[in-house]
């Protein structure tokens, strides 16, 4: 019998050296925050790439009535992935499902340095396997479908002839490092310990990422998030990987100053 359980008829209470302490509260395990990041990030690909590919543009109805979705649509499937993704993933990883968002978040002083690569593996993962998930739907597709899809470029970015406004990379670089910023410092500001609101962050930062669609689809068709521009390159072809640098550098930069902004305004606090 242990120190900490009693005799029933033992008159002597036991002090508090007999309780063992109670256990420290232990977070997800590494492996369970990769994962809900690779989750995380297949939804977010998954759902906006797809989107992008199989109902941006559908055809007419009988009456004329275009039947796909367009850069509204898809917008808001990107925003819709994310506020899904942040509920249900986030509580286990944070919910990054990109990798600027976890390099801003470390630049910012609100993620370890030594867990960023880790993170930035599972994503680049998650959204590849998107990609190779709707790849496989394709196959069952239409005759003639996926060959469109990747003879289309696979929902990649891209400027110059690759852009869907016909912009070129100097509009890239620019829209991919400002919209990005801003993203990241949304991002910042709706999860800040002290001045943020946990219960609506999801649903901001959805928003936000739909906002940034809307304005950037018709520029390079929208990264600020190097896994999803990786994703879809990979069954883009030739021309795709050949801009992806773009699409990796800018959003990249584009959080570092997110993230050094954020501390230069806490700092002033």
């Amino acid at each position: 019998m242990t120190t900490n359980d009693p005799r029933p008829d033992s008159d002597v209470e036991p002090t508090p050296l007999d309780h063992e302490p109670a256990p420290s509260p232990v977070g997800p395990s590494r492996l369970a925050r990769w994962s809900a990041e690779v989750l995380g990030t297949f939804l977010l690909v998954f759902g906006g790439v797809g989107s992008a590919l199989s109902a941006a543009t559908f055809g007419l109805a009988e009456n004329g009535t275009p039947l796909g979705i367009g850069f509204v649509g898809v917008s808001l499937a990107f925003g819709l992935t994310v506020v899904a993704g942040a509920y249900a993933f986030g509580p286990i990883s944070g919910g990054h499902f990109n990798p600027a968002v976890t390099i801003g978040l470390a630049v910012a002083g609100r993620f370890q340095w030594k867990d960023s690569g880790g993170y930035i593996v599972a994503q680049l993962v998650g959204g590849a396997l998107a990609t190779s998930a709707l790849a496989l739907i394709g196959l069952f597709g239409p005759s003639g479908w996926l060959d469109a899809a990747r003879d289309g470029g696979f929902a990649s970015n891209g400027f110059d002839e690759l852009s869907p406004g016909g912009f070129g990379i100097g509009a890239a670089i620019v829209a991919e490092i400002v919209l990005t910023a801003l993203f990241v410092l949304v991002i910042l500001g709706v999860t800040h310990a002290t001045r943020g609101t946990p219960a609506l962050a999801g649903l901001a930062i959805g928003l936000t990422l739909t906002l940034v669609h809307l304005v950037l689809i018709p520029i390079d068709n929208a990264s600020v998030n190097p896994a999803r521009s990786v994703a879809a390159a990979i069954y883009g072809g030739i021309d795709p990987l050949a801009q992806l640098w773009v699409f990796i550098v800018f959003p990249i930069i584009g959080a570092i100053l997110a993230g050094v902004i954020a501390r230069a305004l806490d700092r002033r606090r």
